[in-house]
């Protein structure tokens, strides 16, 4: 393409041809000019003179600004960022194929659009975000706030830096953005001309605020702004703002399921009792007694009449005086084992007695007043069962039994008193009016009513404790006395919950729980053990098989779940709570942050592998191959999930690797030449190529013995002379085996022959396929490992290694990760 560009800064009009594919100014008095032909850039001054000339580090098919001295350089693939004074490489990013580039207005930002993909990177173009979108993108620009508008074929839409996005507002034609500023678009339309749209921003404005925690201005717009619909909720419970999303919601049933996922247990009971659904006050008990709001689950189960989990919460909080009166409420229900359950949590013997008897059930009458100590009672009974006596058994001391005091008497449970958030304190009144006040000066008679025991058999609370406690009923035809509300038993006002608490006042909110200590393992770590350790085995997983090729975790499955148990500890408070979880720390120590997490402490170690190679190598001297190969290829299972502090043990890891790749493929060998007895010929082959593994010296001259003599034996004395030869090189310190080597090079001198031709040349350098055990010669074709490194014919890609069992031959894999310092 012919380019022009004005030849001189001020006063000339004379142009200059330039000539290039694309060109832009790079600095005040310099342009750039993409020349394809050579794949590099010239850098030209105004008077269209070449200033420098630099290479391009990739296959560039086009050249964009990427700020004062820096491009932008476009591949089919990818998009690098290219420092012109210092030529190297400032960022790299893999994308579709990029049609445009729009930078935000600070430079920091950058928006990469495809066809149908949307990638938002910073400045070094390290990346942030990718979007994809059915339509075609047509148009992109940045706002002020940092959000990108883009517009497809019938859409203006949003995209958030943290890759949230959105629908603006529909178009009936199609445009193309050219600026965005406040609430006004910029553009032009398919003939060119200008024009502006005003949009509404409010919904992204709000996110952003959300996202970058600008929690005044969130809770100005959610005064001043209509922000509703389901999309709006859905989002803000994704994000982790349910409390933000009570707000918008006006449905009870929805309110109060975000009541409850925020932890508020106020808002939850008003709405519990405008819905009064027997299903949403036991999910309001449940959410209760987590929080240890011992009132509101006595409430909660007394509108679902629940009196069985009623009288256990008495129990476990140590309140006999309303278990009592729920003995007296299932004896006034006629409810035999309501009675009974009773009786045995007030451990009151006298009254199981009672209740035995009067349900016909006298031996056991009988039995419980005896063991107890009861002598009067159980003559009596004794004597109404005449011979129908039951016996007690001897030599056995009775105990009372009575249910264990509980450790705390008191109504709730301990909490943190927090301070009310801006959410709950600033918002609670939005829309309500003084209304809401007065209901709220109102709300403590509401909960002093509803807190009385529900009615048993359509007689109130009240009623009831009159009739078991004074023994007659109230006259009929009593004067009434007006408001006579000290007849009224209210509970301790202490233990009265309230449904609602002024805005102003200090209350509990149950505390966010924090993030796990290991979903911080798993976000700083790249290392496939610390997920382990973590507990996350699928991204584990996912890494090695990146990383090495590994398919196969079979082998490791029990690695994987000793990597869990050996990183994690477990704490027991009280016997009904449950058990705590404590991460294990790598490297801790006293003077360590509190608040600054280490890695996982991990129960596999260098050191450990280390030993198991030295008795790897005893029983390969022992010629316990198959207690060997065990040994061996356990160290390549724990390889993968072993961690190291520097780049020398990096090293050292690598060439562990080879050395017991080395092991494992011979002594795989050697063991199947020791099945094949039937096939001479295949014995021989085997035993030779075995002696090409690199091993220890002591074990290679025992390799040598082992192949000599069996091509010895089978009368193929010029390749067992070789093995002599080389058996005698390596200056034997056994001198049994010098003498043996000597005296088969001797014989064979005499008739160097052999017997039986061998898929074997020693004096061609070859390497011995993983799976076929066939050689492999300088100059032929193979594929390898990825973890190992053992090779194999090409026929084997894509199948399991034989070697160390784990991955897949010719996959494509990164590399080994085992220590923090690779990644830095």
């Amino acid at each position: 393409m012919l380019m022009t560009a004005l030849g001189e800064v001020m006063g000339h009009k004379k142009q200059k041809e330039v000539l290039g594919d694309l060109l832009f100014f790079v600095a005040r008095n310099r342009f750039a000019v993409l020349d394809k032909s050579s794949n590099q850039v010239l850098v030209k001054n105004l008077k269209n003179e070449i200033v420098k000339k630099s290479p391009l580090p990739i296959a560039t098919d086009a050249i964009f600004y990427a700020g004062t001295g820096n491009l932008l350089c476009r591949a089919e693939d990818r998009v690098v960022v290219f420092d012109l004074q210092q030529r190297m490489v400032l960022g790299d990013l893999q994308t579709p194929f990029v049609k445009y580039i729009v930078w935000s207005n600070d430079m920091e930002t950058v928006a990469l659009l495809s066809k149908h993909t949307i990638v938002i990177a910073n400045k070094r173009l390290v990346h942030q975000c990718t979007l994809h979108e059915t339509i075609r993108v047509k148009s992109g620009a940045w706002d002020e706030n940092g959000v990108f508008i883009y517009t497809t074929l019938n859409h203006i839409k949003y995209c958030l830096p943290n890759g949230d996005n959105g629908i603006i507002r529909t178009l009936d034609i199609p445009i193309y953005i050219t600026k965005v500023s406040g609430n006004t678009i910029f553009c032009l339309d398919r003939d060119g001309k200008g024009k502006s749209i005003v949009i509404d921003a409010t919904e992204y404005i709000f996110k952003l605020s959300l996202t970058r925690k600008r929690y005044d201005q969130v809770m100005s717009m959610i005064r001043s702004s209509q922000l509703v619909g389901e999309a709006m909720i859905a989002y803000l419970q994704q994000k982790g703002f349910p409390e933000v999303a009570l707000h918008f919601v006006k449905d009870e049933r929805t309110r109060f399921n975000l009541a409850l996922e925020s932890g508020n247990i106020q808002i939850a009971v008003a709405s519990a009792k405008e819905i009064d659904d027997k299903d949403h006050w036991y999910r309001l008990g449940v959410e209760a007694l987590r929080q240890g709001n011992v009132g509101i689950v006595e409430y909660a189960y007394q509108r679902t009449k629940n009196f069985e989990r009623l009288s256990f919460l008495y129990l476990i909080t140590g309140n006999m005086e309303k278990l009592s009166k729920m003995l007296k409420i299932a004896e006034v229900k006629n409810d035999v084992m309501g009675q009974f359950h009773n009786a045995l949590y007030l451990g009151d013997i006298c009254e199981r007695v009672k209740i035995l008897e009067n349900a016909g059930h006298l031996p056991l009458a009988y039995i419980t007043a005896s063991v107890h100590g009861l002598q009067d009672v159980a003559e009596r009974l004794a004597a109404e069962l005449g011979d129908d006596l039951p016996s007690l058994p001897e030599g056995k001391v009775p105990s009372l039994l009575m249910p264990p005091a509980p450790i705390s008497c008191v109504g709730d449970w301990p909490l943190l008193r927090v301070m009310r958030g801006i959410f709950e304190g600033g918002l609670d009144s939005v829309g309500r009016g003084a209304a809401a006040d007065e209901e709220e000066d109102g709300g403590e008679g509401d909960w002093a009513q509803d807190l009385d025991m529900v009615d048993v058999e359509n007689l109130e609370n009240g009623d009831i404790a009159a009739v078991l406690e004074d023994g007659e009923v109230p006259g009929e035809n009593e004067e009434e006395s007006g408001w006579d509300l000290e007849d009224l038993e209210l509970p301790v006002e202490d233990n009265t919950p309230k449904a609602s608490v002024n805005s102003r006042s200090s209350v509990f909110i149950a505390p966010t729980p924090g993030m796990p200590v290991s979903q911080i393992w798993i976000q700083r770590s790249s290392l496939a053990a610390e997920h382990a350790a973590a507990g996350n085995f699928d991204t584990a997983m996912r890494l090695l098989n990146r990383q090495l090729g590994i398919r196969n975790f079979a082998p490791m499955r029990s690695m994987f779940l000793d990597l869990h148990a050996g990183s994690h500890s477990y704490l027991r408070a009280f016997s009904s709570a449950p058990v705590i979880s404590v991460g294990v720390e790598r490297g801790w120590n006293e003077s360590a942050s509190r608040n600054v997490r280490g890695p996982p402490a991990l129960v596999f170690n260098f050191s450990q592998l280390e030993e198991k190679l030295k008795a790897g190598y005893k029983a390969t001297t022992a010629g316990k191959f198959t207690d060997a190969l065990r040994l061996f290829l356990g160290i390549l299972h724990t390889i993968p999930l072993i961690v190291v502090e520097s780049r020398r043990e990096v090293d050292e890891v690598k060439e562990l690797i080879i050395i017991v790749k080395e092991y494992a493929l011979g002594l795989k060998m050697e063991l199947k030449r020791r099945e094949m007895k039937d096939d001479p010929v295949r014995q021989q082959e085997l035993a030779a190529y075995f002696t090409h593994c690199n091993l220890q010296m002591p074990h290679l001259r025992l390799a040598l013995l082992n192949a000599m003599t069996v091509c010895y034996k089978a009368k193929n004395l010029s390749t067992a002379a070789n093995f002599a030869r080389r058996l005698l090189e390596t200056n034997p310190t056994i001198e049994n085996q010098a003498k043996t080597a000597r005296q088969v090079l001797q014989a064979a001198e005499r008739n160097m022959t052999d017997a039986a031709q061998l898929n074997y040349d020693f004096r061609n350098p070859f390497v011995v396929c993983g799976a076929t055990y066939v050689p492999i010669y300088r100059g032929q074709k193979d594929v390898s490992c990825p973890y190992c490194a053992s090779r194999f014919v090409p026929s084997q890609e894509g199948q399991m290694c034989n070697v160390c069992e784990l991955s897949v031959v010719g996959a494509d894999a990164s590399g080994l990760l085992c220590s923090p310092s690779q990644i830095r």
